[in-house]
């Protein structure tokens, strides 16, 4: 018996989306390693400080943040979802 062809594609398609978010977790994680071994400014010690001048840490730690809560968690969990996990 012959296997449906837009099964066989969509299965395909579905395993490419696994190895995606699979690969993205992997970034996720390498991102958190950066985050995790830059030091804590007194900024964010004190976030009341009156200090508006962020300095190259500050700036890299708060990007990381940014990325990994409003781009690669979203997209992660969109790959997910289109290749049927949980």
């Amino acid at each position: 018996m012959d296997s449906d062809p837009r099964a066989v594609l969509e299965e395909r398609a579905r395993e490419q989306l696994r190895e995606v978010a699979a690969e993205l977790e992997a970034i996720r994680f390498r991102l958190l390693g950066v985050y995790a071994a830059l030091p804590v400014s007194p900024a964010e010690r004190d976030p009341l400080r009156e200090d508006d001048a962020m300095d190259a840490v500050t700036r890299m730690r708060a990007a990381i943040g940014c990325i990994l809560e409003d781009r690669i968690a979203p997209a992660f969990r969109e790959l997910q979802a289109a290749a049927g996990e949980p």
